[in-house]
């Protein structure tokens, strides 16, 4: 049963406060009736961003405040400014989760997110497509610090089955169908087909990254130990080293001096920056430069460019 596997992984605890990423649809319709249920509804806040992107964005605000009444729920709501230009996935993604992380402070509590083990499959074949590295494989994990997914281990199927079970209504998003965004490409055509070449190709994917997942935690232990607490690396031991292992090196230091705290692809430069000489410096991507000096690799910020001193036009001497 639902109920009892999540409750059984803890990831949600009676008591424990929790902010729920509520959009109204079927599966955070799903995770907000079992955190009232494990967690209690006095633990519970529920987190409603309406961007104002879609013209039934003021009903699902509406579904919203109503079904969180019903659940006896907090309910927060944010209307963020859209912008003018720019990625609006990304820009919405931000909003969202920096909203929760605010409140999830105020609270002291958790935020839980509605993604499913079908969401996890899209996530992955995404990433894969994108992002060349062994962590384009490795997927979302059940606890990312504050953030919990308690429906990974369950499919969309399961979501909306428990939601009708519950007599439980939810919106439906038509953008989730479209093929206008890459997540909705990957949903209706390039899950489907995977499931023509194999019927358990889904189930496929969550098993290796499960593994893959596990096997990341062995490979962290050895960066651990090649690093030693530190935040950069002896040139001389980065040249030494196993050129897997450099490359997991690299990809971590980068990562921690990144703004962002990713820095997709630097572990492909990970033979460029052993092979850099005293004083030589490399940027890398996503604001990152690693430079070598006193026999150190250390990755930092890249530098602004610098400032052209502005030309001016040569005047006639006087007379």
């Amino acid at each position: 049963m639902m109920l009892q596997r999540v409750a059984d992984e803890g990831l949600l605890a009676p008591g424990r406060c929790v902010v729920v990423l509520y959009s109204g649809g079927r599966d955070s319709t799903c995770l907000l009736d079992l955190a009232v249920s494990i967690s209690g509804a006095g633990a519970v806040t529920a987190l409603h961003v309406n961007y104002g992107l879609r013209d039934a964005a003021a009903q699902d605000e509406r579904h919203c405040s109503d079904q969180c009444e019903r659940f006896g729920v907090r309910l927060e709501v944010r209307r963020p400014h859209r912008p003018e230009s720019g990625n609006l996935q990304a820009w919405a993604r931000d909003e969202r989760y920096g909203a929760a992380a605010a409140l999830a402070l105020e609270l002291d509590a958790d935020v839980a997110s509605a993604h499913t083990a079908s969401d996890q499959v899209e996530t992955i074949l995404y990433r894969l497509a994108s992002s060349p590295s062994r962590r384009a494989l490795l997927g979302m994990r059940p606890r990312d610090g504050r953030l919990v997914r308690p429906l990974l281990g369950f499919t969309r199927a399961d979501t909306t089955a428990w939601c009708s079970e519950r007599g439980l209504e939810w919106r439906e998003d038509a953008s989730n169908e479209s093929d206008d965004y890459a997540r909705g490409r990957i949903r209706a055509s390039l899950v489907p087909a995977l499931r023509v070449v194999h019927p358990a190709a889904e189930s496929n994917v969550l098993a290796l990254a499960a593994v893959l997942r596990d096997e990341a935690d062995v490979l962290d232990r050895l960066v651990d130990e090649a690093l030693g607490g530190e935040d950069s690396v002896s040139a001389r031991a980065l040249r030494s080293i196993e050129p897997a292992l450099r490359r997991l090196v690299v990809q971590r230091l980068a990562d921690r001096a990144a703004a962002s705290g990713m820095a997709p692809g630097a572990a492909r430069r990970a033979e460029e920056i052993a092979a850099l000489a005293e004083g030589g410096a490399l940027d890398i991507g996503s604001g990152v430069r690693a430079t070598v000096a006193g026999g150190v690799v250390r990755f930092g910020p890249t530098p602004p460019p610098a400032a052209h001193p502005r030309a001016t036009t040569p005047q006639p001497p006087h007379r």
